[in-house]
């Protein structure tokens, strides 16, 4: 038989338990309350075009029915798209025969478009941070399968493509930095922000052809001290927003070589894929944005 004074305890521990529960309902009704006001005065819309949508980092119908998504049969080496090679071939593309690129797999979320562009642009240049959370949610799927292959699958570590210091300084943040984190978040996939360094300033490579861009950042990159004992048998995965001539992911690859990794891989927000795809291999970019450009956003 229960004493009055074990009642009255147990009525405490239930006035107790119930106190918390109570402020974390109110808390929550707060929020609510709080997130209602905001959405009316500044609703959210949509990152490509602006026009007002139901949630943040939404796209509206029309700019998500735009989008093109790379995940359909693609070269093995840099991961172009092959319209004509079948699921789960894994053919090379003519210019990766040619010339392999120092990484296996390049795979992007999105072709580039007028959508992925201003997203991209918005993030870099418009200091729209939030969108890195976008980006990083398409590319989760991409993510998960590279991440999942050859040697060193499940030991795979994000390395953003890192700026040079004095770029840093005058944007504030690395926009690859910032979706790597957001990957590794949502993803679980660890990463390393400082086991690769940009050694030197480099030119704009907007307006530049595939070679000259070549030229511009060749030996622009270098592994950071101790960088090869975190590195050594793991699958590194470079991470950046715009993959246009691959010219930056070629550089930031080979000096990753050196650290012993067992694989490297590459894995963009967007990939510019010509319109010729399979009737040429040799792409005109020099009318395209720069992966690592000075461009800036207009209208």
């Amino acid at each position: 038989m229960r004493h009055k004074s074990d009642m009255a305890t147990a009525s405490g521990d239930a006035d107790t338990d119930a106190r918390p529960r109570a402020g974390r309902g109110l808390l929550r009704l707060a929020r609510q309350a709080g997130r209602a006001v905001v959405d009316y005065a500044l609703p959210p819309r949509c990152p490509a075009c602006g026009v007002i949508v139901a949630d943040d980092r939404q796209f509206c119908l029309a700019c998500w029915q735009s989008l093109h998504f790379l995940d359909g049969p693609a070269c093995a080496r840099c991961s172009i798209p092959l319209p004509t090679a079948l699921p789960g071939d894994a053919v090379p593309c003519g210019a990766c025969l040619a010339d392999p690129p120092p990484f296996d797999g390049a795979p992007a979320a999105v072709a580039y478009g007028p959508a992925a562009r201003t997203v991209a642009l918005s993030l870099k240049y418009g200091r729209r941070t939030g969108h890195a959370r976008l980006m990083a949610r398409l590319m989760l799927r991409p993510l998960v399968r590279l991440a999942g292959e050859g040697a060193g699958a499940g030991d795979a570590l994000l390395v953003a493509v890192p700026l040079h210091r004095w770029r840093l300084w005058s944007r504030g943040f690395n926009q690859a930095a910032l979706v790597a984190d957001e990957l590794t978040r949502i993803g679980g996939i660890p990463h390393d922000h400082h086991l690769l360094l940009r050694t030197r300033s480099t030119a704009s490579l907007r307006g530049k052809g595939r070679r000259e861009r070549e030229r511009v950042v060749a030996g622009a990159f270098a592994l950071a001290p101790g960088a090869a004992a975190r590195a050594a048998g793991r699958h590194l995965i470079l991470v950046d927003d715009v993959h246009a001539s691959g010219a930056t992911l070629r550089a930031a690859a080979r000096a990753l070589r050196r650290s012993g990794a067992a694989r490297i891989s590459a894995l963009s927000w967007a990939r510019v894929v010509p319109d010729a795809l399979m009737t040429v291999n040799i792409f005109d970019f020099a009318s395209l944005d720069s992966d690592i450009g000075d461009e800036r956003m207009t209208g």
